[in-house]
């Protein structure tokens, strides 16, 4: 059934995808106007929708550079309630300001983290305090020339063919791949084929003769409660509330480490509303188990957090994740890119 959909909707997607093509090729002939500013910019997105890793990116990239430069993490702040530029505290709300600005702050507390929908305009904010802005989900937003473009695509996306909206799910064109600096397959199989790495390299290269490619898989830390407390799940009853675009890895990792019960899943950045509280505090009650466990992911975390008082008798916990890269000669390269566009920028006279 889906299937046939999605043919219905091919023509559709022949019109999106040259009204999007369109829309690039002003922008590259400069008939629509991308401003570039004198502080470093490295934007990380993808083509497609959501799912893609770009969290752990972002905070992989934070991390590598955020002790040599006074750095700063703006974002759209996807699913929040609000509009225009606004700083994301620790004890903001994720309605507020969105999930995924959230996570950072209380990941990295002492840099700032601020949201707009409009990013030359949080950069304008931003540059006078700051060395470096890394911008979370803006490979899209032409009205800005960044310094530095990372791109992701999910290792899955390979396995089916690479269609605009409506009959697939990507929201670009792949011909849009030769702006990136970097390439990245993510959530790959941990044991990837030599084969499958020269199909994607391949497959990349018709697009982008120059960039840095590069594979790495998710890297799942050890689970945390609400106490900050950390928590072994192996053989534990676990209740499992996601909200995030591709939940599949994390349920195939779950089976492996303990006895997944229940999986409830809702949409990407979905608003928890008192029924669905209610559905699942109702299904961690039913549990009839005595070693059973409420688990989420660590962006679901967020918007979970301002209902705690729900949770007092409910063991809650959340998993971390990273980014780990195949070859570790891979992501000194990765790094050495970051650090050296950065550094000719910052010394520029």
């Amino acid at each position: 059934m889906i299937a046939l959909l999605r043919y219905l909707l091919f023509p559709f997607s022949i019109i999106y995808g040259f009204a999007v093509w369109i829309r690039n090729r002003l922008y590259d002939l400069k008939l629509l106007k991308s401003k570039s500013f004198d502080i470093p910019t490295i934007v990380i997105g993808n083509l497609s929708v959501g799912g893609t890793g770009k969290s752990p990116m972002t905070e992989f990239v934070v991390s590598s550079l955020k002790d040599d430069y006074k750095t700063a993490i703006l974002s759209r702040g996807y699913g929040r309630t609000s509009k225009g530029f606004h700083l994301v505290k620790t004890d903001s709300s994720a309605s507020d300001v969105g999930d995924e600005p959230l996570q950072f702050k209380n990941k990295f507390p002492y840099l700032t983290v601020a949201v707009c929908e409009d990013r030359c305009t949080g950069i304008e904010k931003l540059r006078p305090d700051h060395q470096l802005i890394i911008l979370d989900d803006a490979y899209q937003h032409r009205k800005l020339s960044p310094l530095f473009n990372i791109l992701l695509f999910d290792f899955l996306s390979f396995s089916h063919p690479m269609l605009v909206f409506p009959s697939g799910n990507f929201r670009d064109l792949l011909i849009e791949a030769n702006r990136a600096q970097i390439i990245t397959i993510t959530k790959c199989p941990i044991h990837l084929s030599a084969e499958d790495r020269r199909s994607i390299e391949h497959r990349i290269r018709r697009h982008n003769k120059e960039a840095l490619i590069t594979f790495s898989y998710i890297d799942y830390f050890e689970p945390v409660d609400t106490k900050g407390t950390t928590i072994d799940i192996s053989g534990k009853d676990i209740i499992l509330v996601t909200g995030i675009a591709k939940p599949q890895p994390l349920v195939s990792y779950i089976k492996k480490k303990a006895n997944l019960i229940k999986h409830i899943s809702f949409g990407d950045h979905h608003a928890f509303s008192q029924s669905d509280l209610d559905k699942i505090i109702t299904s961690y009650r039913n549990l009839v188990s005595t070693n059973k466990i409420l688990l989420t992911t660590e962006k679901d975390f967020q918007r979970l957090k301002p209902f705690k008082k729900l949770f007092e008798t409910v063991d809650l916990v959340y998993l971390p994740i990273g980014l780990q890269f195949h070859d570790p000669k891979q992501k000194a390269l990765f790094e050495k890119m970051l650090h050296d566009t950065v550094s000719q920028s910052v010394n520029q006279p």
